[in-house]
């Protein structure tokens, strides 16, 4: 079952990455051809930079479920298949480690706990907790930056679902594909 969501938000991931490769390459050339008419849209750089970010996020946690992250595996390929199972294993634990680690992270950062305590009142959050996420806006658009760094959360969540769809698999981690027919 684990497998099976893990594979739809993958699909997921991925069409909204390949979206926003579209979106950067897109707004790469509207920049190109506004700065050499001498009319430059400042804000584009910043949105192309955003959108590669997520991008790159959303194809990271993808990638986790696919089993074709960059990884060294020198020492991996050197171990007889039964090792290289228990390695590949102790990886995907690893994966979900880091995977939790994030999601505390961003509930620390976000805060909504607290957020919600203040009644969403973003000044009395602020003065309270120090903590000015939800108030920071971009530099060019304008837009809060809460809205960028909520890839994180998506990224967080997705990289967790598929660690855990990964080790729940019986036939060893995704990532060591080479070994799986």
């Amino acid at each position: 079952m684990f497998r099976k969501i893990s594979g739809h938000w993958a699909r997921v991931e991925l069409t909204l990455a390949a979206g926003l490769a579209v979106a950067v390459t897109l707004l790469i050339l509207l920049n190109v051809v506004t700065r050499s008419a001498g009319a430059a849209l400042f804000w584009v750089d910043e949105l192309a930079i955003y959108c590669m970010a997520w991008m790159t996020f959303l194809g990271a946690s993808a990638a986790i479920h696919h089993g074709n992250a960059v990884a060294v595996t020198v020492l991996a390929d050197a171990l007889p298949r039964s090792l290289r199972t228990l390695v590949a294993k102790l990886v995907d634990v690893i994966v979900l480690g880091f995977s939790l680690a994030m999601v505390w992270f961003c509930w620390r950062w976000f805060a909504p706990l607290d957020l919600a305590r203040h009644g969403f009142d973003l000044r009395a959050f602020q003065g309270a907790t120090f903590n000015f996420i939800y108030a920071e806006p971009t530099t060019t658009l304008g837009i809060k930056k809460a809205w960028v760094w909520s890839i994180m959360w998506l990224f967080s969540l997705g990289a967790t679902l598929h660690s855990v769809a990964n080790l729940l698999e019986s036939r060893g981690s995704a990532g060591n594909s080479q070994d799986v027919a």
